[in-house]
């Protein structure tokens, strides 16, 4: 319903009664319009925290982040994916949604590095690193080559996080 008539022009009660569920069941399940449209969001912060802290021995958690970001901007700028980002990218509470969503993601990768003693880095260098991969994430996402404009992106947080770790895992 949202990409025959846009986000927009469709009411919960109306996608409600498509579903054929009460509007109370429908925001049990989800807590907001939005959440509708970004009902994977679980999934892509798990896979990010895991992308960190169950990466394989001697791999950087920068690698790793890199890594699980290609998988996802290759997710979403591939398929009906590209159709939902356009609509999200056209949408003003969408994408304010998104940048919302973005933001929690930095703060579950910054919280995984924080946690993974082997890391032993800063609160501050943790949270920069982890709002450069997401902003990568969205640059990639709307990049006419996303996969080269995630790998230069992704050399410049290497740089970010050697400098933050001058002697530390790189």
């Amino acid at each position: 319903m949202f990409r025959e008539r846009g986000y927009e022009s469709v009411g919960i009660r109306e996608i409600a009664a498509e579903a054929d569920v009460a509007v109370t069941t429908l925001f049990a399940h989800f807590p907001s319009k939005e959440a509708l449209v970004f009902e994977q969001a679980a999934g892509f912060e798990a896979r990010l925290i895991a992308a960190v802290t169950e990466r394989s021995e001697g791999a950087s958690v920068v690698g790793a982040l890199h890594e699980e970001i290609g998988t996802l901007v290759q997710h979403c700028t591939t398929g009906d994916a590209t159709g939902i980002w356009r609509m999200i990218d056209q949408s003003p509470e969408l994408s304010t949604y998104a940048q919302v969503l973005e933001l929690r993601y930095a703060r579950a990768i910054a919280a995984s590095i924080g946690s993974a003693p082997a890391l032993a880095t800063s609160e501050v260098a943790a949270n920069t690193i982890a709002r450069f991969a997401m902003a990568a994430f969205t640059l990639a996402r709307q990049s006419a080559d996303p996969r080269a404009t995630l790998d230069e992106s992704f050399r410049m947080i290497e740089a970010a996080w050697a400098a933050a770790r001058p002697s530390q895992e790189k």
